[in-house]
């Protein structure tokens, strides 16, 4: 049984990850970390864990677990998980901190020096729809953003195949969990409910990730993405509809026959995916809320002929702690659905 530690547990990506290892056949959770609740018990922060009867630490002694998962900050991250690095520990992180190549590109999206850039060429993105060979032979790992996960899953196969012009626009609307369990006005209820809002247009911090991994599989020019998220009044859930011309060879068909072409491609991509189902039909947030699945809908726009693709996923599961676990299952050799099956909460 491999032995494994949280670092920040208190953040809901670290209850989700405490909740998703609960039941894993291989794994044992045997500590946790959390600044603001050090010295009680975890039931005591999060009642819903209740068969977890851990205390909640300050610290996490690299001999005391066989691989760590951070869920801390950007910048915090990267300064705590040296160590474990050092000592060869496997480490899986959450933030921001090892998902990018170019640490200009960290800095000038995240406005801190970073705090172990040596670090960045070991680092695997983890995506195992992408790098999955990578992510099993790897030590440190980066789960991506929530946002970047969404927008990659719906484009990557189109841009693999050369089926979709380099410049796209991506609308996301997110639940208000995506926001952390930080206090603000923008998700205080009275503000948040009843609204829809946009928010990053300066800039998002997972823009820089989705160009990154989706330039590794398109055709020159490198993608150019227009990203807009936007906040909604749910809890859980991440739905990114993509629009983008055609390009090649489904430029010169006609939209019915592009269409079926274009669902082609994505079954082909996805064919070796577990946790990546092609849907018949436009995807809903409800549909894979609480599980680690990813629902991709490919179509053409019959009028227009252009490339419209939805993808749902649950920002706190596929988009966070549920893409850990996956990374996790194949860092230990062991299958990469083990402990993730689980079905989605409806209603």
């Amino acid at each position: 049984m491999t032995r494994a530690g949280i670092l920040n547990v208190t953040g809901y990506a670290g209850s989700e990850l405490a909740r998703l290892l609960s039941g894993h056949p291989e794994v044992e959770l045997v500590a946790v970390t959390g600044r603001s609740a050090a010295g009680r018990r975890l039931v005591d922060v999060f009642p819903h864990l209740w068969q977890l009867d851990l205390p909640v630490a300050d610290s996490l002694d690299a001999a005391a677990v066989d691989v760590v998962l951070s869920a801390l900050p950007h910048a915090a991250a990267a300064e705590q998980l040296v160590p474990y690095v050092g000592a060869g520990v496997p480490v899986i992180d959450l933030s921001a901190d090892f998902r990018l190549k170019r640490v200009d590109e960290y800095e000038r999206h995240y406005a801190v020096t970073h705090p172990a850039p040596q670090l960045l060429a070991r680092a695997v993105f983890g995506l195992p729809e992408l790098h999955h060979d990578e992510i099993a032979n790897s030590r440190l790992v980066a789960a991506p953003g929530c946002h970047s996960t969404a927008v990659i899953l719906a484009l990557a196969p189109a841009f693999a195949a050369g089926l979709i012009e380099p410049d796209v626009i991506a609308d996301t609307k997110t639940g208000l969990s995506g926001a952390g369990r930080g206090l603000g006005l923008n998700v205080h209820f009275p503000e948040a409910d009843e609204s829809v809002a946009p928010y990053g247009l300066d800039g998002h911090r997972h823009l820089p990730e989705m160009t990154q991994e989706l330039a590794a599989l398109a055709e020159a020019p490198a993608p150019s993405i227009t990203f807009v998220p936007h906040y909604i009044p749910m809890t859980r859930g991440i739905l990114s509809t993509c629009y983008g011309r055609p390009r090649g060879r489904l430029a010169s068909m006609a939209p019915a026959a592009a269409r079926v072409e274009l669902r082609r491609a994505y079954d082909d991509f996805y064919a070796g995916a577990p946790f990546v189902r092609v849907s018949d039909v436009p995807p809903a947030t409800k549909h894979v809320a609480g599980t680690n699945f990813a629902l991709v809908h490919p179509s053409i726009d019959l009028e227009t002929g252009r490339v419209v693709v939805a993808c749902a996923i649950d920002n706190l599961g596929k988009g966070a702690a549920g893409a850990a676990v996956q990374c996790l299952n194949l860092m230990l050799g062991l299958p990469e659905t083990t402990g993730l099956r689980q079905s989605a909460l409806f209603p």
